[in-house]
């Protein structure tokens, strides 16, 4: 009997993982939106410098994840060899 398993060439590419900083500044984000939440609740306007920390560290969430993603890239365009035209 043979193999049924159709066995692919490629290999598998591993789920990218999201950079320790990253997550960090993601946790950094949550907090300060609800720090925000609850400073305007108590009715202080302290909450718009949480406010404006909390979109500061969205960006560099966004800004770390997207680098880990390029570099996860440029990793395996150096794996698979030069691109020849």
């Amino acid at each position: 009997m043979g193999d049924t398993v159709r066995r692919s060439s490629v290999p598998r590419q591993e789920p990218p993982v999201m950079p320790r900083i990253a997550l960090y500044t993601l946790v950094v984000c949550v907090l300060s939106l609800a720090a925000a939440v609850v400073s305007f609740v108590q009715g202080s306007w302290l909450g718009i410098v949480w406010v404006l920390l909390a979109g500061l560290s969205s960006n560099m969430t966004w800004y770390y994840v997207r680098r880990a993603r390029a570099a996860a890239q440029d990793r395996a365009a150096l794996q698979d060899g030069p691109v020849t035209n």
